[in-house]
């Protein structure tokens, strides 16, 4: 699993290393798998169910439920509290891929290995899975006040995620994306990084402050992993771009080189796949210095960041 020149440190120990931290993170990962499919309204037209069914119980890395469950007991909270958010939290990352893969989009027809939803439920239906996937987020984040957390609590969370997910968050990010397609406008480094930022980091950055907040985590703590999820979440968005160039599509489970062939602005293209690897470097060493601030060194965040530069897929 470890690329050469992933940027692991050396002497890490092995407790520390993404392989034994996946491991510990499996059985939370299954538990929250085998609930998810209960976030699904049964009374829901059956074949809009089915089509969102199809992309949120589909796999994929469950990267972002992770960083929940890790920054929930890193804080002293048991996972399971984190249950409604992570699932809200996915919703909103699935409906995302679902628009994405569309014609009018990326025009892809291969998501977590599998055809994409458009392909299997055309075009229509795969529009109303993820509008239907995004609405259902935020009822879920609202369940969360009667599992007793503080209505302010649950108002500051649904508030974050309409940020993260939205205009000045994913979706603007999306829209950047669009118009750097192509070569129509020209894309320096400082705005590739503000687009990746938007459109993949900000959800990440979500999940470990969504997750701080929900554990009552104080402001100095707060600002110490909102750091950190904003240097994991370029971080992620770099080694994106560099498995687009090196990887395979039996091993991402998507289209290879699909950005290349649209002419989108990577990290690759602008500066190049070593100087990539340099700036991933980088983002881990801030994320883990962001750790150190907050006191959590130690914790299994920081054995999620070295996954993030060390991931295959």
């Amino acid at each position: 699993m470890t690329p050469e020149g992933a940027g692991i440190p050396e002497g890490l120990p092995e407790e520390r290393t993404p392989d034994a931290f996946w491991a510990r993170q499996r059985p939370r990962l299954e538990a929250f798998e085998a609930a998810l499919s209960d976030y699904l309204p049964p009374e829901a037209p059956e074949a809009l169910r089915e089509a969102m069914a199809y992309s949120l119980l589909g796999g994929g890395k469950r990267l972002r439920p992770a960083l929940v469950f890790a920054t929930l007991e890193s804080l002293g909270t048991p996972h399971q509290k984190g249950f409604p958010l992570a699932a809200a939290i996915e919703m909103v990352h699935t409906y995302s891929l679902i628009h994405d893969d569309l014609p009018a989009m990326d025009d892809d027809d291969l998501r977590r290995g599998r055809p994409t939803n458009h392909r299997v439920f055309g075009e229509a239906m795969a529009i109303l899975a993820g509008d239907g996937l995004q609405a259902l987020a935020f009822g879920t984040l609202v369940r969360l006040a009667a599992d007793g957390v503080p209505p302010g609590v649950v108002v500051r969370l649904v508030a974050e995620l309409a940020e993260a997910a939205g205009p000045v968050g994913m979706v603007g990010g999306q829209a950047l994306d669009l118009a750097y397609t192509g070569g129509g406008r020209r894309v320096d480094l400082a705005a590739l990084e503000a687009m990746h930022r938007m459109k993949t980091g900000a959800l990440i950055r979500f999940s470990v402050v969504g997750a701080a907040i929900l554990a009552g985590a104080g402001e100095k703590t707060l600002a110490a992993l909102s750091a950190y999820g904003r240097a994991i979440g370029l971080a992620f968005q770099v080694q994106d771009d560099i498995l687009d160039v090196t990887g395979d599509a039996a091993a991402l489970g998507k289209t290879p080189h699909r950005d290349e062939a649209l002419g989108k602005a990577t990290y690759p293209a602008l500066v190049g796949l070593e100087e990539s690897r340099r700036l991933r470097d980088r983002l881990i060493g801030e994320a883990a210095e962001a750790l150190r601030t907050a006191g959590l060194e130690r914790s299994e965040l920081r054995a999620l960041a070295e996954f993030i530069a060390a991931r295959d897929r």
